[in-house]
């Protein structure tokens, strides 16, 4: 078992009777998730996804990354949302929030499409000035606003620099597998594509092409990253709370809520997982946040972030609960060495290793939050690597869908999303929106 959920910081704030009493219902979630009969059952396809993928296009993905390393300085991977969260958190997990200032074999690997910032743009445009780039563009239709945008200009780059027939071979389209605009333009101009499967949600769709063309672009190991999401899937095929981490987080999660606990804190102790943190905040956000239910996601680096929230939520309104991740095993160590002097008074940290201290910052904290009146899930992992990852990305979906149907919701939808959409289309003149924005314009006082 990669994942060990330790609950002892629940004591206090979960009865043992709770969990027990809400088995019957995860059951039924389980039932329901597997027999593939409930809200949002079409888009199911992550589940074995991590054993029943296209074998043929994943080594085509490895081909491509290949190819890109040798031919290119910088990678431009356009997309929003899932489109892009996922590769993003996973290269900077596993490569350092460090990764475009290291040296290195690869491309530097820079997102766009997902804001419509012109400051931003013109800054990225400035990173492939004189150098060799691709492009990874990831749309279903290829009309979202942000990553349409971004592909119009960069596209654009790409043939002023290379020419037409140079630029199709720089471009690289992760899409619809039949049909789109930008599946259309893809056929008619020669752009290599990968499948966004129909029956995965943007979210859960790190594990397809969408993530693992740039993830496999930064050197990562993608065999071993599915490698890691099959033992999960594995590990948590079975019904059983007592030895099910993924489900009883689901449930444990659950029971806060019902408690008052309406904000849910991913903790981590390492800056690298900070984008993790942010997949987390949009699977989760977008999949509970309906229907006037949900935890809302949040997260925080430790130490960090206990320098600028930590007052907050020590002694800050009761309305929380933090869900901790802990590595046994750093992913590089650093050895303290004492000072002569001891000039800082820090002598008491030498002759060990930096982790000791990290971890003991971990342990004096959880404590400290506990006894302020905040419960603390720990999630213990042994290391942050690809198997590792891919493990903990597939225990965090389906966990996210076991808690989306116990909050009785549909997990795999996002009918939300669309309200700001259709106001910015209306103000910006798009065909179609025409009679609408004269109410906004009135609302907007214009």
């Amino acid at each position: 078992m990669s994942i060990k959920l330790d609950d002892k910081y629940l004591k206090g704030f979960v009865r043992e009777h709770e969990l027990s009493e809400l088995a019957p219902m995860v059951k039924a979630a389980h039932d329901t998730l597997a027999a593939k009969n409930g809200p949002g059952s079409d888009f199911l396809g992550w589940v074995d996804l991590p054993v029943d993928y296209d074998k043929a296009e994943f080594e085509r993905i490895k081909a491509a990354a290949t190819k890109i390393k040798n031919d290119s300085k910088v990678l431009i991977v356009i997309g929003i949302g899932g489109s892009y969260l996922g590769a993003r958190a996973a290269i900077e997990a596993l490569k350092s929030t460090l990764y475009n200032s290291l040296k290195k074999d690869t491309p530097e690997i820079y997102f766009i499409g997902n804001s419509i910032s012109p400051t931003y743009l013109n800054e990225v445009i400035s990173l492939v000035d004189g150098r060799d780039f691709s492009v990874n563009i990831i749309s279903k239709s290829g009309t979202t606003t942000e990553p349409a945008l971004a592909f119009r200009v960069f596209r654009d780059l790409l043939v002023e620099r290379y020419g037409e027939d140079g630029a199709k071979g720089r471009i690289y389209a992760t899409t619809d597998k039949a049909r789109g605009t930008l599946k259309e333009l893809s056929d008619k101009m020669g752009y290599e594509t990968f499948v966004i499967p129909d029956d995965v949600g943007g979210r859960f769709s790190v594990l397809t092409a969408v993530g693992l063309l740039p993830i496999a672009c930064a050197g990562c190991d993608i065999d071993a990253l599915m490698k890691g999401a099959a033992a999960a899937r594995e590990e948590y095929s079975e019904c059983d709370l007592d030895k099910n981490a993924c489900y009883k987080y689901a449930a444990l999660r659950n029971i806060l809520y019902t408690k008052g606990k309406s904000v849910e804190m991913l903790i981590s102790y390492e800056n690298s997982f900070a984008m993790m943190a942010e997949w987390f905040k949009q699977l989760y956000g977008e999949s509970e946040g309906k229907d006037g239910k949900g935890l809302y996601p949040s997260s925080a680096v430790f130490s960090t972030d206990l320098h600028s929230l930590g007052q907050f939520v020590q002694d800050g309104s009761r309305v929380m609960f933090e869900t901790v991740i802990q590595f046994a095993e750093p992913q590089k160590e650093f050895f303290l060495k004492d000072d002569p002097s001891n000039v800082d008074g820090l002598n008491f940290l030498s002759n060990q290793n930096m982790s000791i201290v990290n971890r003991k910052a971990f342990e004096g904290t959880v404590i400290a939050h506990t006894e302020g009146g905040v419960p603390n899930i720990v999630l213990e992992l042994p290391k942050l690597d690809e198997f590792e990852l891919g493990y903990i990305i597939y225990f965090f979906e389906k966990a996210c869908a076991i808690s989306g149907y116990l909050l009785g919701v549909n997990p795999f939808d996002q009918p939300g999303v669309e309200s700001y959409k259709k106001n910015m289309f209306a103000l910006l003149g798009k065909p179609g929106y025409e009679s609408a924005r004269a109410e906004l314009e009135a609302k907007l006082g214009i």
